[in-house]
């Protein structure tokens, strides 16, 4: 004798999107404008004119955003930056915060 057993379930997953955060450029009195925008073209792919008008906010404002992402990506975008600044002998400072 078989006995089948039929069960039904059903499973809900709740599903929210991931958190975002702000990747801030930090005004200094050392990095030049066109490295901030050749930053901002090169890791941020913002073309070259929004490259500039978020440079001068940063120049004018004392910082701007220049994305926002998931954590991962803001992080990596941030450490990048931060490292090709190094590299280049700037102090740029960079920090990645919850949005």
């Amino acid at each position: 004798m078989t006995t089948d057993v039929k069960v039904e379930e059903k499973v809900t997953i709740a599903l929210q999107p991931p958190k975002l955060w702000k990747v801030v450029f930090f005004n200094d009195d050392q990095t030049p404008m066109e490295f901030v925008i050749e930053l901002l073209v090169g890791v941020f792919k913002h073309n070259e004119a929004r490259a500039r008008d978020l440079t001068l906010e940063i120049h004018n404002s004392g910082s701007a955003i220049a994305g926002v992402y998931p954590f991962e990506i803001a992080e990596h975008k941030g450490l990048e930056a931060t490292q090709l600044s190094r590299a280049n002998g700037f102090p740029l400072r960079i920090q990645v915060e919850q949005e």
